[in-house]
């Protein structure tokens, strides 16, 4: 399998524990190159709240746990970043959380930070671009804003735990839905909880 080079994009939504799953996940997966991480400002303060980890300076060595080389981190303003261009190589992107203010920049076609731009980019290079939304109840602007995204080619992903596996926490609840959505695009995960109906 082709080494992979993936997007990450955390944003300023309920459910950081779901991207630290993810990216401890990918750091783990030796089919996995590089990926290139950013965090909103706004994600910063949901970090800080729900995972006591503050500020942007050695930020991904804390989600982790460990230092990194295959992780990069971009700052949300860096439009000039490799990610913001449609010639850069990546085998896609995915937002978790994805709040409804980015959405509503994506579905826009706004491009007006990195995270804004580098879907941009994956869309129109016909990427895989997965946004796990999270807001509740939706309002039609929101439904409205999925919709969009959906047709321009985006994967609407919401952030919709399951409950089949019996998860013993919310640590083991994040684990498996990050493992959902690598699986997504191809990266299925060991210790993945897979459905068996009776046979």
């Amino acid at each position: 399998m082709e080494a992979v080079n993936l997007t990450v994009a955390i944003t300023g939504a309920s459910g950081a524990v779901l991207c630290r799953a993810l990216l401890r996940a990918l750091e783990a997966d030796g089919r996995v190159a590089r990926v290139h991480f950013v965090a909103s400002e706004n994600s910063l303060r949901v970090i800080a709240e729900e995972l006591g980890v503050s500020g942007r300076t050695g930020l991904l060595e804390k989600l982790l746990d460990a230092s990194t080389t295959k992780i990069t981190q971009h700052s949300d303003t860096d439009i000039g970043a490799a990610i913001a261009s449609g010639s850069y190589p990546s085998h896609g992107m995915i937002v978790l959380p994805c709040s409804m203010g980015t959405l509503a920049a994506i579905a826009n076609g706004l491009a007006n930070s990195l995270i804004a731009r580098a879907a941009d980019v994956t869309l129109k290079e016909r990427r895989p671009l997965l946004l796990c939304v999270r807001e509740t109840p939706f309002n039609r602007i929101h439904l409205r804003n999925m919709t969009l995204a959906a047709e321009a080619g985006a994967v609407i992903f919401p952030v919709i735990p399951a409950f089949y596996n019996k998860p013993v926490d919310s640590t083991e609840m994040a684990r498996q839905f990050a493992f959902r959505v690598l699986a997504h695009i191809g990266l299925s995960q060991p210790g993945a909880y897979v459905w068996k109906a009776d046979e």
